[in-house]
């Protein structure tokens, strides 16, 4: 046997090891794959998603379905065998890590800052959708989050809404970042809260972290409603992107006839208390999941569009929107006429 041979021979188990060394490794990627999609109008547990008390709401047919994505957690160890399957589906999608979470991102921040954004999320698509139907909306300072490990726990809760501190209006998040800072070393800070239909007072004592005095919240905008709508699509949702579709599920709840004309209409993308749509990430994912689902239509917030325009939708047509208004007038046209002419990302400004 040669030396080339011998070599050649000894080599091979080299590379092979090698080859499986690189494909275990971790790699600093996330990628992104479709989800499922729920249908907001549709139960939960045996209990309607979207639950309206003051109010009359009006039965519906067809489907308005949120999309969602999964993505791999920042602790999660994406190796090359993984990236090497995104790549090649084109219904997934591979970032670098640093363009989706921060360098000390854990699992736990990353799903309390979902949590937040959720939160906001609904109370932003109700205050949209009431506004779109008439309703005053008032704008407050509520509280979004409520760390487990800080002093507010087990005193505030999230939806709260700050009336007051130590007897003195709130009208900003950051009149309630000021009084907590001006409060004497080590004693308790008066809270009025509303909480659902009545005011609660709690004491909170401020710790100092950092060289700051915090008690452990994350403010936010909230809301005084006419009435009491709430949305229960679980805990394993979270993020801002379900805000538009929460939005016409809401409307379509207050009004009488069904909105799609018992079609599945699908979509994705934030949504404000003015009805303004906003982007979201992974629409590619998004879009493929609602594929999957039957939806009919798509609506896509106007500022996603540029990622929409070599997709493969296949029978279901896109619709741009910028507000809700917008997602309104789409789908109330396209139920009247199915081949109505609607706003398309190719169309975008």
């Amino acid at each position: 046997m040669s030396q080339r041979t011998m070599a050649a021979l000894l080599a091979i188990p080299l590379l092979i090891g090698l080859f499986v060394v690189v494909g275990t490794q971790p790699l600093p990627y996330v990628t992104y794959s479709p989800g499922p999609s729920v249908d907001i109008l549709g139960s939960r547990d045996g209990e309607e998603i979207i639950q309206v008390s003051g109010e009359r709401v009006y039965p519906t047919v067809g489907e308005l379905r949120l999309t969602t994505i999964y993505v791999t957690q920042p602790q999660d160890e994406v190796t090359l065998d993984e990236l090497m399957g995104a790549w090649i589906d084109p219904t997934r999608a591979v970032y670098p890590y640093d363009s989706v979470y921060a360098p000390d991102e854990t699992d736990e921040s990353s799903d309390a800052e979902s949590s937040v954004q959720m939160v906001s999320s609904q109370d932003s698509a109700v205050a949209a959708a009431l506004t779109e139907l008439g309703y005053e909306v008032e704008p407050e300072v509520e509280v979004l989050y409520v760390d487990k490990d800080r002093p507010a726990h087990g005193k505030l809760e999230v939806r709260d809404i700050v009336v007051s501190i130590e007897g003195d209006e709130i009208r900003s998040s950051q009149d309630v970042i000021d009084a907590i800072d001006s409060a004497p070393a080590g004693q308790p800070v008066s809270f009025v809260v509303r909480r659902k239909d009545r005011e609660v007072t709690v004491a909170v004592t401020p710790e100092v972290v950092d060289g700051d005095r915090r008690i452990g919240i994350q403010l936010g905008p909230g809301f005084t409603f006419p009435f009491d709508v709430s949305v229960d699509i679980g805990d394993n949702i979270g993020g801002p992107s379900a805000g538009l579709m929460l939005s016409l599920a809401i409307y379509d709840t207050l009004t009488p006839g069904p909105l799609t004309g018992g079609a599945v209409v699908a979509g994705s993308g934030t949504i404000d208390a003015e009805g303004q749509t906003g982007a979201i990430g992974g629409i590619q994912q998004k879009i493929a999941g609602a594929r999957d689902a039957s939806a009919a239509l798509f609506m896509v917030a106007a500022d996603n569009c540029p990622d929409t325009l070599e997709l493969d939708t296949g029978d279901m047509r896109l619709v741009r929107v910028e507000t809700m208004h917008d997602a309104v007038e789409a789908i109330s046209a396209w139920t009247e006429d199915r081949d109505a002419d609607l706003p398309t990302c190719e169309d975008n400004p």
